[in-house]
């Protein structure tokens, strides 16, 4: 398993994880973990059937919204993601690095946020984001333009 990198108090993002690994998140005390990766993204991943499978037999909740990097910033990924990530539940959040996991994150939190304390916390976390603050304040801007409603799925 990579190096788990927390969020939040809730929320937490991690690389890969392999079929084995799901009783180790549930040992750290993780409830859901969220796979952001679309099956097939890479030869060696497992897909999401088997990673639900997984998750399940160690004691945690699975979501699946696949992301690629065009769909970081949507409507319809940031609710999903939104939703699962405030579940009240301790979550972790797996893609291929544990980026993808940050960005969508992040672009949630600046809807609600100063993008400031966002890019604050995720740098605390080991993500270096900077060069996506006008993507976040766009999405400040967006919650805004929205009257607060932007997290909603279109």
């Amino acid at each position: 398993m990579l190096p788990i990198k927390k969020l939040s108090d809730t929320v937490s993002a991690s690389g890969w994880l392999e079929a084995g690994d799901f009783a180790g998140v549930k040992a750290l005390g993780f409830d859901t973990v969220i796979n952001f990766r679309p099956d097939n993204e890479a030869r060696d991943q497992i897909p999401s059937a088997e990673a639900e499978a997984a998750a399940k037999a160690a004691g945690l909740g699975y979501a699946h919204i696949p992301l690629t990097r065009h769909d970081l910033f949507t409507d319809e990924a940031i609710a999903k993601a939104e939703a699962a990530f405030q579940s009240g539940k301790r979550v972790l959040g797996y893609c291929a690095s544990g980026q993808r996991v940050a960005v969508v994150w992040a672009a949630g939190r600046a809807r609600h946020e100063p993008v400031n304390d966002v890019l604050g916390a995720v740098s605390a976390a080991g993500f270096r984001l900077d060069a996506i603050r006008d993507d976040l304040e766009a999405q400040a801007d967006r919650a805004r333009w929205s009257g607060g409603k932007a997290g909603a799925a279109a």
